[in-house]
């Protein structure tokens, strides 16, 4: 597989910014190669609907600017639309084990869970901030307004807060343990 249609492939997977860096070692290739190759897919892309862009050694897939009425009527409608199963349970982990990072979340919930972040992001349910520990990667929390609406001023104040806390660390650590397991059969 080339190294542009990698690219491509990886930008679309994650669904959050990616750094240079990772790109590479990702790939697998020279930096040289991953620049070519980025350059290739930003002028292949420029007359699509989606497009490359960068922010210092940051790359990500997002919307052509053209189709800014388009997006915006479909934002529009996505937040008069119910959050769903998957929604709602990327929302209590964020409420009940946040912050927590997409790969938590992931582990979790066992799928890919880069939409519906995204889609709660868009509403103001959630935010984005630094993790401390990995710079390439952010943990996601409730955003004040999300407490406001759901009448709490603590996060503390959720219903049944530490028993659910409780619960979600004793899965986690179950499958740790179950795959730990697994590992050394």
């Amino acid at each position: 597989m080339d190294t542009k249609r990698k690219i491509e492939a990886i930008l679309f997977w994650k669904g959050e910014p990616v750094s240079l860096k990772e790109l590479i070692t990702l790939t697998k290739v020279s930096s040289e190669e991953v620049g070519h190759a980025l350059e290739m897919l930003e002028g292949e892309m420029r007359e699509r609907g989606i497009v490359l862009m960068k922010k210092d050694d940051m790359f990500l897939f997002a919307t052509h600017p053209d189709t800014k009425d388009t997006i915006e009527s479909l934002l529009k409608e996505d937040k008069e639309k119910d959050l769903g199963k998957a929604g709602l349970e990327t929302l209590a982990l964020v409420l009940y084990d946040g912050p927590i990072s997409r790969a938590d979340i992931d582990y979790v919930r066992g799928v890919n869970s880069a939409f519906i972040l995204r889609h709660l992001l868009i509403r103001g349910l959630i935010e984005r901030i630094p993790n401390p520990n990995d710079k390439r990667a952010f943990l996601y929390q409730p955003t004040f307004e999300l407490l406001s609406h759901l009448g709490v001023s603590n996060i503390q104040e959720l219903a049944d807060f530490s028993s659910i806390k409780d619960e979600i660390r004793l899965f986690k650590f179950a499958s740790h343990e179950d795959n730990n397991g697994k590992e050394h059969e």
